[in-house]
């Protein structure tokens, strides 16, 4: 392909050009979840991350084969059912389904393939088996731990030497290994946890052999990107490496990029701080589009820091653009040319037309060239701001003209498009004629109020209903209909010049948190 994507190589530890083993073909594996708790905000924007890479693998005309494993089978998991007094397949089962729900509801697309590591077994035996047939790999009393030193290169890609190591496993040295640097490929099970007959005991897997064996089993070796938080850099990724080419004898994965940590308010997220952020709990009073706009202000590379005050101003940006774009949207679906005289309507229209093309089409290359240097998720959003500003200043006095109006909808389309390249939707489409927000629309369900939001929502609706019923006699009960009822009043009083009515509507309605603004291409309503 003729595209020139640059990305970062943790093993190589520089930035190279993207070359996949296939033309046009992308395989590509993220280590997923252990599936002991509902996923933290961390872990989120590790996956929030590789999600929009993949995305723009796929906008950049690749077709990607995306593969994320579920750790289903781990001693954390069997920790927290001992803990509860359930089993460790009803903890596994409840956990995965939360994290895919999480997932969805941040805008996170399904993988195409999603395996789970208990219905791996057989694939792990085999890779095992391959490694103490190879003698990589020696078991110990039900027991098999990989022998490190067998593997010349390990190390390679931490940068780390291994005289110099310590075990990284997730539990204590083992005093039968032959070397404390060993880590273990099968575990014998103790009684009551899951297990499964294999050569050496009844046992389980260790957690470092999952991926290698999966990753082998459905996009073979070698293949183009193995990715993770860094936090996975040493030991699981260093362990990966060192199963996967020693059976295979072949290159495990020729790209590997890592996702960098998170802080909140610049320190480490952890429970004995007490800023330990679950990403169910974040998403009930943050809107998820701003979670992930907020996200990919930073690069996917980089430390993120999270902090209430980075939160709202991405919440205000992400409110910026919904706006905008539902204001480009209704300016063009009310599309009328301002009353000018006809030179100066000409002369300004093809000023306006010329210069909105022409930005949109710099928002597309500076999207382009930000992502295709490391996925610079950062540039990206900024070249799209660029643009709201623009499209909103060429249709502050209404439209001029058709050519201006088709310019109008390139930039509305093209902010929509980049943003969903992005992996954020926003709902641009005005309702009823009327440039409504989405806060505006939310109005119309006056139902349960199950957050604050909805509570603040329901007691709007009321209010507007009941200015309505007030000043103009409606007897309805539909806040967005009463909103319709007040503003042909308003437009009526204004006619008669009967103003101190018609302020009496926009005064009203400003009390109940809505602003009405007149334009040229007519009269726009929005929530303060």
């Amino acid at each position: 392909m003729a595209r020139a994507i640059r990305l970062y190589n943790t093993l190589t530890r520089r930035k190279e050009k993207f070359v996949p083993l296939k033309e046009g073909k992308v395989s590509f594996y993220l280590c997923g979840p252990t599936v002991y708790n509902h996923i933290h905000i961390g872990n989120a924007r590790t996956f929030l991350s590789f999600d929009v890479i993949r995305r723009y693998l796929e906008y950049a005309g690749y077709e990607v084969t995306f593969v994320q494993n579920i750790t289903d089978v781990d001693d954390k998991i069997i920790n927290r059912a001992n803990e509860e007094g359930r089993t460790a397949v009803e903890v596994a089962a409840e956990y995965s389904e939360a994290f895919v729900e999480g997932m969805h509801a941040l805008g996170v697309l399904d993988p195409t393939i999603r395996p789970r590591a208990t219905e791996e077994i057989p694939a792990m035996i085999e890779l095992i088996s391959c490694l103490v047939e190879g003698g990589h790999a020696y078991e110990v009393e039900g027991d098999v731990y990989f022998s490190v030193r067998s593997f010349s290169p390990y190390g390679r890609l931490s940068g780390r030497d291994i005289e110099q190591m310590r075990s990284g496993a997730r539990v204590e040295v083992d005093p039968r290994k032959r070397d404390a640097l060993d880590f273990a490929l099968w575990k014998k099970a103790k009684p009551g946890e899951p297990s499964w007959e294999s050569p050496w005991s009844v046992g389980r897997p260790g957690w470092h052999s999952e991926c290698s064996a999966m990753s082998a089993r459905y996009l073979g070796n070698p293949f183009d990107i193995h990715a993770g938080g860094d936090d996975l850099i040493f030991p699981h990724h260093e362990n990966e490496i060192a199963q996967a080419e020693s059976c295979y004898h072949v290159t495990f994965a020729n790209y590997w990029l890592h996702g960098g940590m998170l802080t909140i308010d610049h320190e480490k997220m952890a429970k004995s701080e007490g800023n330990f952020l679950l990403l169910k709990d974040v998403l009930t009073y943050v809107r998820p589009f701003a979670l992930r706009l907020l996200m990919l202000q930073t690069h996917y590379r980089s430390p993120f820091d999270y902090s209430a005050e980075r939160l709202q101003e991405a919440t205000a940006a992400f409110e910026r653009i919904e706006s905008a774009l539902r204001n480009l949207s209704w300016t063009i679906e009310s599309y009328a040319v301002v009353e000018t005289a006809p030179n100066e309507i000409g002369d300004k229209s093809v000023s306006w037309t010329a210069d909105l093309l022409q930005r949109a089409e710099n928002t597309r290359e500076r999207f382009i060239n930000s992502m295709d240097d490391d996925f610079n998720t950062a540039g990206a959003v900024a070249a799209i701001f660029e643009l709201v500003t623009a499209g909103n200043a060429s249709v502050k006095d209404g439209i001029f003209g058709e050519a201006h109006r088709r310019a109008v909808i390139e930039a509305r389309d093209t902010i929509a498009g980049l943003l969903n390249v992005l992996g954020v939707t926003v709902d641009a489409e005005p309702e009823n004629g009327l440039n409504l927000s989405e806060e505006v629309e939310d109005l119309k369900d006056t139902g349960n109020a199950g957050d604050a939001r909805d509570a603040n929502d329901a007691l709007a609706a009321k209010a507007v209903v009941e200015l309505a019923a007030s000043l103009v006699g409606y007897l309805g009960e539909s806040p967005v209909e009463a909103i319709e009822f007040l503003l042909a009043a308003r437009d009526e009083a204004r006619a008669e010049k009967d103003w101190a009515r018609a302020d009496a509507m926009r005064d009203g309605l400003n009390e109940v948190g809505l602003v009405i603004e007149d334009t040229a291409s007519g009269t726009r309503i929005v929530r303060k």
